[in-house]
Formats: structure tokens, C-alpha cells, sequence
């Protein structure tokens, strides 16, 4: 016969498995679903183009400033009331965001930005903490339910804004339905959890950290593919209208692009949790990214090209979630894994806000593409360099 105590254990297990799809679910949609209708909103609202344009970028600033905090508020609190905070901040920046105030936009914008920061870096620490045998399959489902929101979110937001004639601020007050569910079912986990045992987070060392070569490893390493993918995002419909594609099929090219990854999304991290070192992976879809850039170089006609979004597509899906997964594989404890999140996203999405700002301002200079795509691909490859001493079998702090 199952005891109470059993039958509690595993309902929380089923409410933690379904917490987490939905904090993933709640990762991008906010930030992605902005891009597609950003015209929309900068015509409404009378905002020049660089003011539209810091609507993309202040979430990752804020992603930035707010990653190495996140720990601290998880020490205080625990993993799972943090990431319900998280959730609240989220859901009131975007009800603040969905006005047509242009100070509350962008002050429901920061909060988005701060709200998701807590979930991203504490993610990987309760992904430790309650299922340490299965770090990889984990980080490949909530990974792989983040990237697909994240581009259902770019697909739907057009229809939902002129189709359904919602407008701007309901088409993106909707995302708020899921921030909604994930807070009732973490307010569900934080009860049981009450009545079994909440897990705390000792004090940080960060020090140690800080000094680790594995630990900055990981940390460029998270920096360079969230650059490499924020750029891709940002820039490669430009980059293919200016081979000749019509707009239209310069964005299907980056939907595409986004749901080719998918598969290596979640089976990156899988194979990576089963295997003590993940160089190969590194190496395998390292190449892919890189050769799928210099295809771009030459202009390669409409076969070369989709050989090149698919090759970029795999490498991307892979990139984020092995560098995901490295904070958990390359760590012992729930502590370590949230500061090293901490310390790698806060780097990584400084790195993500400059980069598109970066290769824009390149192009501006050369009036060309090429020397941008060239600047993408020795990222890459410098990428793949850190990659390969961020998956050796070691842990933060054995050196």
C-alpha cells in the first residue's frame, strides 16, 4: 500500500515536471512575441526607431544586471518561492507593459526582463536539486518547450495583433494566460513542498567561483552562443534579402531556422547528461554552425541556403541547451549550479544585448554583410575553443 507521504512525493514529482514546462513556457514569449509587431507598436506610440529598438534590448540588459542576484534571492527564499516571484514580476510588467504609456512600456519591459532573469538562473539549480539523475533529459524538455513558445510566439503575434484585431497590447497581454498557470501550479509545489521539506541554498562562495577556470569556461562559453544566436536572430532576414529573398521568405528562413533546432534542443542535453564528456557534441555541432556561415558568405542559391539556416538552425538548438546543461553537469550541488548560472547568464546576455548592436554598426561601416557573416563564423569557432574546456569531465571546483 503507498503511504501518504509516497502518494505526496509523487504528486509533487508530477507538479515539479509540469511547473517546469511552464516556466519554460514562459521564458521567451514576452521577448519574442515583441519583433514581429514592433512597427505596429512604434507607429502607435509616435517612437522614433531607437527607442523601438531598445524594447528588444532592455530585457537582456536587465537578464544581465539582475542573473547574479538571482541566487541570493533563491538563498533567502528558496529555488521554488524565487522562481513564484519570478513569475509575479513577470506577469506584472507585462500587464504594466501592454499600455499606451511609453514610460510604463518600458518600465513593464525592465520587470519582464527581471522576471525572467530569476526563472532563467534558478532553472538549472532546481533541475539539480530535484532530479539530479536526470539533469540532461530535463534541460532537454524544458529547454525544447522554451525554444518552440519562443517561436510560436513570433509566428502568432502578426495574426493576433491584425487578424483577430486584437492590437498590440492584447495580443501581447495574452501571453500572461501561461505566467497565470505557472504561478498556480508553484503555488501548489511551495504547499506540498511545505509539508515535506523545503530545500535551502547555503550561503554562496562566490570567490571560489569566480576563481575556477572550468567555471569561466562555461561562462564564455554561455556568452559567445547566446551573442552568436542573438545576432543570428536579429540580422539574418537582413542578411538574406540582401542575397535577393523577398522579406516574406527571409522570415520563414528564420522560423525555420528556429523550429530545425528543435530536435537537437532536446536530444543535445540527453546524450550530454549520459556521457562524462561532451567535447564531441561541441565539435559536431560547432562545425555545423560554422560551416552554415560561411555558406552564407558565398551567396549560395536557394539549396545552399537552406543547407546553411539548417546547419545554423542545429547549431543554435544545440548550443543553448548543452550550454544550459553544463550548469548542472559541471557542478555538485543545487548551490553551485545557481551560482554558476548566476555568473554565466549574467556575462552571456551582456554579451547577446551588444552583439546585435555590434554587427549592425559593422554593417553600417562596410555597407556589406560579408565582413559580418566573417565576424560570426571566428565567433563561432572561438566558441567551439571554450566549448571544448567547458565539457571536460570536472567539475567548477576541481581546479
Amino acid at each position: 500500500m503507498e503511504t501518504s507521504s509516497q502518494t505526496n512525493k509523487r504528486y509533487l514529482s508530477i507538479l515539479m515536471v509540469a511547473g517546469i514546462i511552464l516556466l519554460a513556457f514562459n521564458l521567451r514569449p514576452a521577448i519574442t512575441g515583441v519583433g514581429p509587431i514592433i512597427g505596429i507598436i512604434r507607429e502607435d506610440l509616435a517612437i522614433s526607431n531607437g527607442l523601438a529598438g531598445f524594447l528588444t534590448s532592455l530585457p537582456l540588459l536587465a537578464f544581465a544586471f539582475m542573473s547574479p542576484l538571482a541566487p541570493r534571492i533563491a538563498n533567502k527564499a528558496s529555488n521554488e518561492k524565487a522562481l513564484l516571484y519570478g513569475l509575479l514580476i513577470l506577469l506584472v510588467g507585462i500587464w504594466i507593459r501592454s499600455t499606451s504609456l511609453i514610460a510604463l512600456l518600458f518600465i513593464g519591459t525592465a520587470l519582464i526582463g527581471v522576471g525572467i532573469a530569476i526563472i532563467n538562473v534558478l532553472l538549472p539549480s532546481l533541475i539539480k536539486s530535484s532530479f539530479p539523475a536526470k539533469v540532461g533529459l530535463m534541460t532537454g524538455v524544458y529547454t525544447t518547450s522554451m525554444s518552440m513558445f519562443a517561436a510560436t510566439a513570433s509566428g502568432v503575434s502578426v495574426p493576433l495583433t491584425v487578424s483577430l484585431d486584437l492590437g498590440w497590447q492584447w495580443s501581447l497581454t495574452s501571453w500572461s494566460i501561461l505566467t497565470v498557470a505557472g504561478i498556480i501550479v508553484w503555488s501548489i509545489v511551495i504547499k506540498l513542498r511545505s509539508k515535506t521539506q523545503e530545500q535551502q541554498l547555503m550561503e554562496p562562495k562566490r570567490g571560489k567561483l569566480m576563481r575556477s577556470p572550468i567555471a569561466w569556461q562555461v561562462t564564455v562559453f554561455m556568452g559567445l552562443q547566446s551573442f552568436v544566436f542573438y545576432v543570428t536572430i536579429s540580422w539574418l532576414a537582413e542578411i538574406l534579402i540582401s542575397h535577393g529573398y523577398s522579406a516574406s521568405t527571409a522570415g520563414w528562413y528564420v522560423a525555420y531556422m528556429q523550429f530545425i533546432g528543435l530536435p537537437a534542443t532536446f536530444f543535445t542535453p540527453v546524450i550530454a547528461g549520459r556521457i562524462p564528456n561532451q567535447q564531441p557534441l561541441v565539435v559536431i555541432f560547432g562545425l555545423c554552425g560554422a560551416i552554415g556561415y560561411a555558406l552564407l558568405y558565398f551567396d549560395p542559391g536557394i539549396i545552399g541556403t537552406s543547407i546553411a539556416v539548417t546547419l545554423i538552425g542545429l547549431m543554435l538548438g544545440s548550443s543553448i541547451s548543452l550550454a544550459l546543461a553544463l550548469l548542472g553537469l559541471r557542478t555538485t550541488t543545487a548551490k553551485q549550479a545557481a551560482e554558476l548560472s548566476g555568473m554565466a547568464q549574467s556575462f552571456g546576455y551582456l554579451l547577446a544585448a551588444v552583439g546585435p548592436i555590434a554587427i549592425g554598426f559593422l554593417f553600417d561601416i562596410t555597407h556589406s554583410w560579408k565582413p559580418s557573416i566573417v565576424t560570426i563564423t571566428i565567433l563561432t569557432l572561438v566558441m567551439i575553443s571554450f566549448g571544448l574546456g567547458a565539457s571536460r569531465n570536472k567539475n567548477v571546483l576541481e581546479e
